[in-house]
């Protein structure tokens, strides 16, 4: 498994993983206003390898793109579906290259990639490419989808419990990235999880029903990830909030992952944006004060020290004196 952290690794994982295409892609597209990615696809399909795209039916503000694309697609030599339009949104990122997948958090976008916060995951692990291929082959022909495997999480089949016991299981720590959690269920088992002492920090806001959850702006970047990491052992990457719409009513991709490193590395990347905080440095300022109010109390202490032996001194001096 691997981890793409944005902006950081910005779009060249991508590029690359559709230039290394030996046999088949097929790529989910929401957003998309990358050209070198398209390029890196009419490449491929110049080179033999069978490109299949799946654009939603819609996005906010955006069908028109949409429907250019898919023109442009199609001259290239790309075979083009487009979503059904029995659920208000098809929303999920997702590219299968060969036998490898990929789950985004983030759309083919500049804005996605080069000025937001997200992550995503590529991964061989044959339970997660065979099921994120059933799920592209039933929504490329708009059949219903079946679930059969836990950690790709699937709305509006599967999202709501996969993710209800992923936080159910928090025992010390909850490291959140959502835009708004608003689901009354969600923020109900947040609030226990908060009472039963496990820490809740997370980047966004948090509607009513719920106490007990240090929710921060996100400093210097754009908010679009939707990722959850528990306990340092677990984490979740998608494109679904904790929000009923996003759960139950339309269609999104995300991942449950257990991998060490990646967790950690996640993690890693969460407390040092939790440091970039206006609170967080406001703290750490407070910190450095209370240091240097120390630092001058113990330079107090040893001048005090040092008068204390100069009166010893002096005192022995006139012992001596007195005594000769």
């Amino acid at each position: 498994m691997k981890l793409i952290i944005q902006p950081d690794d910005g779009l060249t994982p991508l590029v690359q993983a559709v230039r290394g295409a030996k046999k088949t892609i097929d790529i989910v597209i929401f957003r998309f206003d990358r050209a070198e990615l398209e390029k890196a696809l009419e490449a491929a399909v110049t080179r033999g390898v069978v490109v299949r795209a799946l654009i939603a039916h819609t996005n906010r503000g955006g069908e028109k793109i949409l429907r250019k694309l898919e023109l442009r697609l199609l001259d290239a030599g790309v075979t083009v579906a487009r979503t059904a339009d029995d659920l208000p949104r098809y929303h999920g990122k997702m590219l299968i290259v060969d036998d490898v997948l990929h789950v985004f958090g983030f759309n083919y976008t500049k804005l996605d990639i080069e000025k937001s916060r997200s992550f995503g995951l590529v991964t061989d692990e044959s339970r997660l490419v065979k099921e994120a291929a059933a799920l592209f082959e039933a929504d490329s022909t708009r059949q219903a989808y079946s679930p059969g495997c836990d950690d790709l999480v699937v709305s509006p089949e599967t999202s709501r419990d996969i993710l209800s016991l992923f936080i159910k299981k928090a025992r010390k720590e909850l490291l959140i990235y959502d835009a708004k959690i608003s689901d009354r269920l969600m923020l109900r088992l947040l609030g226990a999880r908060a009472k039963a002492g496990v820490a809740i920090r997370m980047f966004g806001k948090v509607g009513k029903g719920a106490s007990g959850i240090d929710a921060r702006k996100l400093p210097d970047l754009r908010l679009h990830v939707r990722a959850i990491i528990r306990d340092g052992t677990a984490a979740f990457i998608g494109s679904q909030s904790l929000r009923k719409l996003e759960l139950d009513g339309r269609r999104e991709v995300g991942v449950i992952v257990s991998d060490e490193k990646i967790v950690k590395k996640m993690r890693e990347v969460f407390e040092a944006d939790w440091a970039q905080t206006s609170e967080s440095k406001a703290a750490a300022a407070a910190a450095d004060k209370d240091k240097d109010k120390d630092k001058e109390k113990e330079k107090e202490k040893e001048k005090d020290k040092e008068k204390e032996k100069e009166k010893e001194k002096d005192k022995e001096k006139e012992k001596a004196t007195s005594g000769a």
